[in-house]
């Protein structure tokens, strides 16, 4: 096309119109119309089981697997770092982490690599996948005209399904083991469970925040339907996959969710949101069960009352400048000054990429450039400039705080659940490797990702997904993609601005 101009835009228009008659005969909508489209999903023939996915339930407790002769970063100051060591795995568990331990069971070689507890990506609208990078240049009226007022409204449950399973497989290549899947489109009964069980089939560590679309018709069926995903997915604590609410500051919803034993993440910046903070607070309604998104734009006593709270914070550092968030500015220094230990999160795959490499430096390098501008300016309350092991932190023990998961992963711990990544550094971007730390986060990407283990299963091996079917992804995938395009009446330009 010659005018590349407008694409999203007149996706936005048709998708308003289309919603606007949709809401206006919703009356007249069966409450199943959603739910009519709900066969049963399954994986299609994507993930093999054959080829060593192992179901929950299906992993030998005695399978011992040593990764060998590894540049270890444990994140745990009791374990400690050690230039070349080994990890042992028994059964989902780290047993041991040393020099020369006995060479027992399976053995990985793991030289020439350094080994870190998975990435934690503490808010990612993972049911956004088929649509990665549709709008590149896109602020927050695009992203929300695209997504809530436009594709969403016409997600099957097979679209919940594929798009879920394409997130969680990228993260998984790309060394991320946990993910707190921000699920706003549960149009129906039949889309959550999609989503569900799509994070189930990947071999994912995974939070399903379930809640409610933003626009458009839907059954209604939420927030009193998280009973039913409760008792039917999630009988167990001791799972990979486990469930919490995704719900704006809402008392009904808080009290549903607190009922039920459900965690809660809200999306949360701003001055508005601050003072109905502050109500929450005089009801002593807060607690250390609540994670909160972003938090850009937010007063000091905010801070102290999230803190005092004990909740927990996850900063977005593409997200928030992409799309003028809050102040527009990652909330890590405010965070940090407060005393609160953030997570980082990557948000959605509309606009930008979806690994925690580039979020770990974007906001390494916006918060010493904010700190090197306030020290040049004579401030003699200026900030340090934050370490790269301060930044790993953020992107690995400090998610898994937020995802309520700390006391399973986030370090290389003896006891706790074996989530573990193996980068390479003979890789040519990466080699020599004159620090480690500084190797994962300020040089390596995806590409260095050589193995993933997640609960002591290998999800990735030798750079390459296990057991996953490309091919019958990519078909999958592209027919999703096709059928929502065409009910949102969008024309694909891949050069639209």
């Amino acid at each position: 096309m010659q005018h590349t101009r407008g694409t999203a835009d007149r996706l936005s228009r048709r998708s308003l119109i289309k919603a606007g008659a949709a809401l206006a005969t919703s009356a007249a909508t069966p409450r199943a119309a959603f739910s009519q489209t709900s066969a049963n999903v399954t994986d299609a023939g994507i993930i093999e089981r054959a080829a060593g996915r192992e179901r929950v339930g299906r992993r030998d407790p005695n399978r011992r697997i040593l990764l060998k002769g590894g540049t270890i970063v444990s994140m745990d100051p009791a374990t400690g770092d050690l230039v070349k060591g080994d990890v042992l795995i028994q059964g989902k568990k780290i047993a041991a982490v040393g020099a020369n331990l006995p060479t027992s069971g399976e053995v990985i070689d793991a030289s020439n690599t350094i080994l870190i507890p998975g990435f934690v990506d503490c808010h990612r609208h993972s049911w956004e996948g088929v649509l990665r990078r549709i709008i590149p240049n896109g602020d927050i009226a695009k992203y929300t005209s695209t997504t809530h007022r436009g594709f969403a409204q016409y997600y099957r449950p097979r679209d919940m399904y594929i798009s879920n399973l394409l997130t969680a497989l990228g993260c998984m290549d790309a060394g991320i083991t946990c993910v707190i899947d921000n699920s706003h489109n549960s149009r129906s009964a039949a889309h959550s469970d999609a989503a569900i069980q799509a994070l189930m089939d990947s071999g994912i560590r995974a939070v399903h925040a379930s809640g409610p679309p933003q626009f458009g018709n839907w059954d209604r069926q939420w927030p009193q339907d998280l009973a039913r995903l409760q008792k039917q997915f999630f009988s167990s604590d001791d799972q990979l996959v486990t469930l919490r609410m995704f719900s704006s500051l809402d008392r009904a919803n808080f009290a549903a969710a607190r009922k039920l034993g459900l965690r809660i993440t809200t999306e949360f910046q701003g001055e508005a949101s601050a003072a109905v903070l502050e109500q929450f607070w005089n009801e002593k309604l807060l607690g250390p069960d609540i994670t909160y998104n972003h938090c850009g734009g937010l007063p000091d006593m905010t801070w102290q009352r999230i803190r005092e709270s004990s909740g927990t914070v996850n900063v977005c550092p593409r997200s928030d400048p992409q799309y003028a968030i809050g102040a527009g500015i990652p909330a890590l220094q405010k965070a940090l000054d407060h005393g609160v230990r953030p997570g980082l999160s990557v948000d959605n795959e509309i606009s930008y990429g979806t690994d925690m490499f580039t979020e770990m430096r974007v906001a390494f390098n916006i918060q010493r450039a904010l700190a090197a501008s306030r020290k040049l300016a004579g401030d003699a309350g200026a900030p340090r400039p934050v370490t790269v092991r301060e930044m790993l932190e953020c992107a690995t023990i400090n998610g898994a705080t937020c995802a309520g998961l700390a006391q399973k992963c986030g370090t290389l711990t003896p006891g706790k659940e074996a989530d573990i990544v193996m980068i390479r550094t003979d890789d040519i971007n990466l080699y020599p490797s004159n620090n480690a730390i500084g190797s994962v986060v300020a040089a390596a990407d995806s590409r260095n990702v050589d193995t993933v283990i997640i609960g002591g299963i290998i999800r990735k091996l030798k750079g390459k997904l296990v057991g996953v079917n490309l091919a019958r992804l990519r078909q999958q995938v592209d027919e999703s993609r096709s059928y929502l395009f065409q009910q949102a009446g969008y024309r694909l330009d891949i050069f639209s601005q």
